[in-house]
């Protein structure tokens, strides 16, 4: 699995070559890397999306229909990738879609990645200020909130700490080689905290566990529920690697990423829906975006969640540099070389270590004055719309302008790509304007 999650990390960020035949994945060890690549962070945020649907059932409605679009994506992805011969996402839109389109998917990869390393931070400062609070009680023996104000008792200042000690070390090389040790944290961190979600459910008094209504019914309405839609996309986004992961597998054919792909969302849908179900009828209206933040810093079974999803971003957040900053660099790269015909190793480096310095630096601030993940992952879930829906339902229109298939075959999926286009811009739209309206403070 180590060697199989550190070839998936090379796909992504190595361009459009194809890996060597005995370099090529099973479907366990695709399964395996899907899996890698959508459990994790967005985690945390579903038992709060499932109180703002306002039911369970509300809930899990909106997981099943969205789950729709997420295997037809993944799908339309695969079969992309099959008839243009590309591996990764960005080459796949530029050549199905034309070079416009391509370069509005590098933006908005860039972006996305750069927004999910700032949901990493943010939730990175959630568990650190619980883990000092907690650390501050048992050694002082006094509450959280009589802890004197120091520079270093500020809750910014031990992520400032991490950024420059452990971060950057970890995301200036080219390859991040530590993936090879820890390749399935973040699987394991997943999986961990939703045993621990309803071991706490069902191991806490039920008067304390019910103290609020399990399904609220102020809040049940339409609008209530597409405003789960944002957490849900970034929760099940493994759609940027899906093309690299489908271009390594030894059986290409169609039915069998098919079948990679529902099983691989069908996992993510019970490991999603039993942490939202179980961390929403534990809170009820009081659970917190961030649902490790609503369980007291004493408690131990939570206390190893917080560790392990720490390290995970810890070292899952040099990944998504690496992937960003690689779609900068290379036209910068590609600028010195005509200009001067060669690159020189000194000019790589030194653009590689001020792009590294700068995405750390600005995330960083961004992370310190937003504190509420939900804000974060409403501005993720809405990007994410351009990767689930919109950019594979301008792929399959594309290709079905151009591919030899049957007059009815071509009618019934240009239909169903502009279905994915319409709700891929609706989401975008609503996701974005409530992303907007937090930010400034007016909801």
């Amino acid at each position: 699995m180590e060697e199989l999650a550190r070839e998936s990390i090379s796909l992504l960020a190595s361009g459009s070559a194809k890996p060597p035949l005995d370099a090529r994945l099973g479907p366990m060890g695709a399964i395996f890397i899907m899996l890698k690549s959508a459990l994790g962070a967005g985690l945390l945020n579903f038992p709060w999306a499932f109180e703002r649907t306002g039911s369970i059932r509300s809930a899990v409605t909106v997981e099943l229909v969205s789950l729709v679009f997420l295997v037809s994506g993944l799908i339309i992805l695969g079969y992309s990738s099959s008839i243009s011969g590309q591996c990764t996402y960005q080459a796949v839109v530029k050549k199905v879609c034309g070079p416009a389109i391509g370069q509005l998917c590098e933006i908005c990869f860039v972006f996305n990645l750069f927004m999910i390393s700032v949901a990493f931070l943010v939730i990175l400062d959630d568990q650190l200020r619980k883990l000092c609070g907690s650390l501050y009680e048992l050694v002082a023996g006094l509450p959280e909130s009589e802890m004197p104000y120091h520079f270093y008792t500020d809750q910014r200042f031990p992520l400032v700490l991490l950024c420059i000690f452990l971060i950057l070390p970890l995301s200036i090389p080219k390859e991040i080689s530590i993936q090879k040790y820890v390749s399935g944290l973040g699987t394991l961190a997943a999986t961990y905290l939703t045993i621990a979600i309803i071991i706490k459910y069902h191991t806490t008094p039920a008067v304390i566990v019910h103290i609020t209504p399990l399904y609220s019914s102020g809040i049940s309405s339409w609008a209530s529920m597409f405003s789960a839609i944002p957490t849900i996309c970034f929760g099940f986004q493994c759609h940027e690697a899906s093309i690299a992961i489908y271009s390594s597998m030894e059986n290409q054919r169609l039915s069998h990423w098919v079948f990679i792909s529902v099983i691989s969302m069908i996992f993510c849908l019970v490991i999603y829906s039993l942490t939202g179900v179980y961390g929403y009828m534990t809170f009820g209206k009081e659970v917190k975006a961030d649902i490790l933040m609503s369980y007291t810093g004493d408690d131990i079974l939570m206390l190893i969640a917080r560790l392990l999803f720490g390290v995970s971003i810890i070292t899952v957040y040099p990944i998504s540099l690496l992937l960003g900053r690689s779609v900068i660099q290379d036209p910068l790269l590609s600028w010195r070389r005509r200009r001067d015909g060669v690159v020189t190793v000194k000019f790589e480096i030194r653009s590689r270590y001020m792009l590294t310095v700068l995405w750390i630096t600005l995330t960083l601030l961004i992370a310190a004055f937003v504190p509420d993940i939900s804000k974060v992952i409403s501005v993720i879930g809405g990007i994410s719309a351009f990767f689930i829906f919109i950019f594979p339902g301008l792929c399959l229109m594309f290709a079905m302008q151009s591919e030899p298939v049957s007059c009815k075959t071509r009618v019934i999926l240009t239909v169903w790509a502009v279905v994915t286009l319409i709700c891929g811009a609706f989401i975008f739209g609503q996701s974005t304007t409530i992303a907007v309206m937090q930010l400034l403070g007016r909801i």
